[in-house]
């Protein structure tokens, strides 16, 4: 059975946090969220809501330091960090051969990743022509394509 780990890195928004997290646990192929990099009013007032929400759906949260640690604790089978800046567009088909699949996004505006972060993972996009978006939009593109996939209806 697929293990889909859903990232938010680098993070200081609490409500990009919450809108985040409302979307990874409204979907149930989602094991855990994953929280990286958590600071400013995110790290204040984000993770106890956030916990909060998950407590109440019975859903389970990783907060750690840093992005390393997050992949170092999970050991996934591969690791897509997901900007609208890479270069390379995520053939989808790819990794269903992956069972255990850490998907993460960056919680900042421009970049996200830099060049360390880049090399923990497959530094790719998702969706072509298109500028950058926030997390919760690029999450949600990510597990519409996901999800159909995995159903059969692509």
């Amino acid at each position: 059975m697929k293990e889909l780990y859903l990232g938010l890195h680098n993070v200081t928004s609490s409500q990009k946090l919450i809108d985040f997290s409302k979307i990874a646990f409204g979907i149930k192929h989602v094991k855990y969220l994953v929280v990286t990099k958590v600071g400013g009013t995110a790290a204040q007032s984000g993770i106890p809501e956030i916990s909060k929400i998950a407590f109440k759906q019975n859903k389970a949260i990783i907060v750690l330091p840093d992005l390393k640690d997050a992949i170092d604790l999970i050991q996934p089978d591969v690791t897509l960090l997901i900007s609208q800046r890479a270069e390379k567009t995520l053939d989808l088909n790819k990794i269903l051969n992956y069972n255990k699949i850490l998907v993460v996004f960056s919680g900042i505006e421009g970049n996200g990743f830099n060049k360390i972060e880049q090399s923990l993972g497959e530094y790719t996009k998702i969706l072509d022509d298109v500028p950058e978006l926030g997390p919760a939009s690029l999450a949600s593109f990510f597990l519409c394509k996901y999800l159909a996939l995995i159903n059969g209806k692509v």
